[in-house]
């Protein structure tokens, strides 16, 4: 992989919608009958803070944050195509959004993953992220899993 390009946009992003439809299908696939809760949380036509990631001009990662409460995001919509995974991409993803979130003037996030998604139950451990209980829509859901961060100012290099 030569080329690796990172971009801030919105959800009005060609590339960015594209993923997400991946995303869902792969979604689709691992959570089942319980797709069509988690889908209508999923809805991502008010979302200003879409990261893509392209690999020789090829959109393959993405991730977004939405405002949730105070000073506080809510990290969505992260996903990698199967071919990409294992590059750390998600990661690079992720750390770019909590850049941006922290220039916004927030200072943590918050997400929710599924169980079932252990590679990124894994990603967000590695990266900090805490185990909190489920919150709002998620709090009685079994499938769920929450997690948040408290954000740092980012290092400059």
């Amino acid at each position: 992989m030569e080329n690796l390009n990172i971009i801030r946009t919105n959800s009005e992003n060609i590339d960015f919608k594209n993923l997400v439809v991946a995303l869902d299908s792969y979604l689709a696939k691992m959570d089942g009958e319980e797709h069509s809760f988690y889908a209508q949380y999923n809805k991502i036509d008010q979302i200003n803070h879409c990261i893509i990631l392209y690999v020789d001009g090829s959109p393959v990662s993405c991730g977004a944050f939405k405002f949730f409460e105070n000073e506080t995001v809510e990290i969505k919509r992260m996903y990698t195509k199967p071919e990409f995974r294992g590059h750390n991409f998600a990661k690079m993803i992720l750390i770019e959004l909590e850049n941006w979130a922290l220039e916004e003037g927030f200072s943590k996030c918050v997400l929710e993953t599924g169980k079932r998604q252990e590679s990124a139950v894994k990603l967000y451990q590695k990266q900090e992220y805490i185990i909190i209980p489920n919150y709002g829509q998620y709090v009685e859901v079994e499938n769920s899993i929450c997690f948040e961060k408290v954000l740092k100012m980012k290092c400059l290099k």
